[in-house]
C-alpha cells in the first residue's frame, strides 16, 4: 500500500516535466560545481607541500576559481529551490482541487457516514503534510543523488581501494533507515487518523455549544477530548521517537566510515604514495558522499507522514461518486409539476428496508403534506425525489419522465428547498439571499425579502442589505435565519417547492405571516410540506400519512379527521397538548 501510494504521489509530481527537467539541470550544475572544489583544494595543498617557494599568484588564481565555482553553485542552488517550491505547490494545489471536486461529486451517504471534521482534516492538515513531504523529497533527493554519484566518480578516480571501504559501509545506512521506517510508518498512519478524529470532535463540540452548555456536558466533553488528545500524543511521540533514531544511527555509521577512510588513507599515503592533498580531497568527498544519505534518511519522517496523509486523501479520490448520469439523460427545461412514484423501494442499508412499493400520483399545482412519526420516511421520500439518493427499484417520474433520465442539476434546479436546519455563509445579507441567483438585482432581492416578511428587519440593520452576516448567521436569531433562507427560495421562483419543517424554528406569530407568504408562493406550484406541527398543513390538497416507509392513509384534512385513524389521533393529541 505504501509503495502504491508513493507511486501515485509521484504521478502528480510527474505532470510538471519541464519544471522537473529544470530542477535536474540546476541540481546537476550546482552540485557538480560543489564537488570540483575539494579537488582544487587538494591540488593547492599538494602544491604548497611539494614546493619550497610558494607561488602566491597561482594560489590566488585557485582561490578566485573556487570563489567563482561556489558563487555560481549558490545561484543554481537558489534557482533549484525556487523551482522545487513551484513543483510542490502546484502538486498540492492539483491534489487539493481534485479532492474538493470529488467531494462535490460524492453522494449524501458519504457525508452521513463520515465526520465532517475528519473530511476537513483530510482537505487541510493531510494535504499540508503532503506539501511538506513533496517539498522535502524534491529538495533532498535530487541534489543528494547528484552529489552521491559525482562524489563517487571522483573518489574512484582518486583511490578505488578507499572507495571500496565506503561502498562496503554504505548498505548499513540504508538497512538501518529501512528497518526504522518500516516500523514507524504504521504509527504515522495512526497519527494522521487520530488528527482527523480530533478535528471532527472539535468541530462537533464547537458547533453545538448551546447543547453542550444546556446539558452541562462541558466536563464530559473535556474528558473525551483529553482521551483523543492523549492517543494523538502517544501516536506522535512513538512515531517521532522511532523516526528520530534514523539520522543519529546513519550518522554513527558515517562517522565510523570517516575514521576508516582516514586510517586507510594514512596507510596508503605511507605505503602507496597517496598525496596529502588527495587524502584531504578524499576525506571531503567521503563527507559529501555521506551527507546526502544523512539528509535523505532524516526527511523520511516527513515522507512517512506525507505518505500516511496521502493515503487518507486518496481514499476520498477513490470513493464511488454519485451514480453517473444515464447516456440518454437530458435537462429538464420546462416543468409543470406532475409527479408519480411507481412501486418505489429504498433502503439506506440493504438489510433494513425503509420504503417499500410506494405508489403516489401527484397533479401539477397540488400542495402535498407528508406527515408521520420520526423515522417514518418523510424526508427520505423528498431525498429520493431530489435524487440525493437513488432508489433500489421502481421509478419516480416528473412530467412523465423518469428522473433517472433527467440530469441531477436540472432536476434539483426545478425545486426550491427550505429546510429546518438553516445554512448561511459569511457574507452580506444580499449575497446570502441571492445565493441561488447571483446576478439578481437589488429590486428582485428586496421583493423576495418583502414576500418573506424580512425586508423591514434588513432595513433596520446598520448597512441594510450590505450588512455582513457571520458564518452560520450567529448574529441572528433562529427565526431571522429561517426567514432569510425562505427569501432565498422566493428569489429563484422555482416551479416546485419542498418545505421540510420550514417553520419549526419560528414563533407562532411569525409563522402565521410566513404561512400567508407560502400560500401566495405555492399557487400554481407543486409543493411538498413536511411538518410535525399538523396545524400548518390543514389547507393541503393531499395529506400523505407515512409510517414505517409506507403510506398508511391519504386524503385532505377533513377526510382524514372523519376517518378517525392514525392522522386523527396524531392531530388530536397535538391539539390537546397545545391546549
Amino acid at each position: 500500500m505504501k509503495n502504491k501510494t508513493l507511486l501515485r504521489l509521484f504521478k502528480y509530481v510527474g505532470k510538471y516535466k519541464l519544471h522537473i527537467f529544470a530542477v535536474i539541470i540546476c541540481a546537476f550544475i550546482s552540485n557538480l560545481l560543489m564537488v570540483i572544489g575539494p579537488l582544487l583544494v587538494g591540488r593547492g595543498i599538494d602544491y604548497i607541500v611539494s614546493y619550497r617557494k610558494v607561488n602566491f599568484n597561482y594560489l590566488l588564481k585557485l582561490i578566485y576559481i573556487l570563489a567563482a565555482l561556489y558563487v555560481i553553485s549558490a545561484v543554481f542552488s537558489w534557482i533549484f529551490s525556487m523551482i522545487a517550491n513551484v513543483i510542490a505547490f502546484h502538486t498540492v494545489q492539483d491534489i487539493r482541487k481534485e479532492a474538493f471536486d470529488k467531494i462535490s461529486m460524492l453522494p449524501l451517504s458519504y457525508f452521513d457516514n463520515n465526520a465532517h471534521g475528519d473530511i476537513m482534516s483530510r482537505l487541510t492538515n493531510d494535504i499540508d503534510a503532503i506539501s511538506d513531504g513533496v517539498l522535502q523529497g524534491i529538495t533532498q533527493f535530487y541534489p543528494g543523488i547528484v552529489t552521491i554519484l559525482s562524489s563517487l566518480v571522483l573518489m574512484i578516480i582518486l583511490s578505488p581501494k578507499i572507495t571500496l571501504v565506503i561502498l562496503l559501509m554504505t548498505p548499513f545506512c540504508f538497512f538501518i533507515a529501512s528497518f526504522i521506517t518500516t516500523r514507524s510508518n504504521k504509527m504515522f498512519k495512526e497519527q494522521q487518523k487520530t488528527v482527523g478524529e480530533l478535528n471532527g470532535y472539535i468541530e462537533e463540540i464547537i458547533g453545538n455549544q448551546k447543547v453542550v452548555k444546556a446539558f452541562g456536558y462541558e466536563k464530559n466533553s473535556q474528558e473525551v477530548f483529553k482521551e483523543i488528545n492523549e492517543r494523538l500524543y502517544k501516536c506522535g511521540r512513538f512515531a517521532q521517537l522511532y523516526s528520530s533514531l534514523t539520522n543519529p544511527s546513519t550518522r554513527f555509521v558515517n562517522n565510523i566510515t570517516y575514521i576508516l577512510v582516514g586510517v586507510v588513507g594514512g596507510i596508503c599515503s605511507v605505503v602507496g604514495g597517496l598525496s596529502i592533498g588527495k587524502i584531504s580531497s578524499f576525506l571531503t568527498y567521503s563527507t559529501q558522499f555521506s551527507q546526502p544519505i544523512n539528509n535523505i534518511t532524516s526527511v523520511t519522517t516527513q515522507l512517512q507522514a506525507a505518505v500516511a496523509a496521502a493515503e487518507r486523501v486518496f481514499s476520498i479520490l477513490d470513493e464511488i461518486p454519485e451514480t453517473p448520469e444515464a447516456e440518454n439523460s437530458s435537462t429538464l427545461k420546462e416543468c409543470y409539476g406532475d409527479i408519480s412514484f411507481k412501486d418505489v423501494s429504498f433502503s439506506y442499508r440493504k438489510d433494513v428496508p425503509l420504503i417499500r412499493n410506494l405508489n403516489i400520483d401527484i397533479k401539477s399545482g397540488s400542495t402535498i403534506a407528508i406527515v408521520g412519526p420520526t423515522g417514518a420516511g418523510k424526508t427520505t421520500m423528498v431525498n429520493l425525489l431530489m435524487r440525493f439518493y437513488d432508489i433500489n427499484s421502481g421509478g419516480i417520474f416528473v412530467d412523465k419522465r423518469n428522473i433517472g433520465e433527467i440530469t441531477r442539476n436540472s432536476l434539483r434546479g426545478a425545486f426550491g428547498m427550505v429546510l429546518q436546519d438553516t445554512w448561511l455563509f459569511a457574507g452580506t445579507v444580499r449575497e446570502n439571499i441571492s445565493y441561488g441567483k447571483p446576478k439578481a438585482t437589488i429590486k428582485e432581492i428586496e421583493k423576495a425579502a418583502k414576500a418573506a416578511h424580512i425586508h423591514n428587519f434588513i432595513k433596520s440593520l446598520p448597512k441594510g442589505y450590505d450588512t455582513i452576516i457571520t458564518e452560520g448567521g450567529e448574529n441572528l436569531s433562529q427565526g431571522q435565519k429561517q426567514l432569510l433562507t425562505i427569501a432565498r427560495v422566493m428569489l429563484i421562483d422555482p416551479p416546485m417547492l419542498i418545505l421540510d419543517e420550514a417553520t419549526s424554528s419560528i414563533d407562532t406569530r411569525t409563522e402565521l405571516s410566513i404561512q400567508k407568504a407560502f400560500l401566495s408562493m405555492m399557487k400554481g406550484r407543486t409543493s411538498f410540506i413536511i411538518a410535525h406541527r399538523l396545524s400548518t398543513i390543514r389547507d393541503a390538497d393531499l395529506i400523505l400519512v407515512m409510517n414505517n416507509g409506507e403510506i398508511i392513509e391519504n386524503g385532505n384534512h377533513t377526510e382524514l379527521i372523519k376517518k378517525g385513524g392514525f392522522y386523527a389521533n396524531l392531530y388530536n393529541s397535538q391539539f390537546e397538548l397545545t391546549n
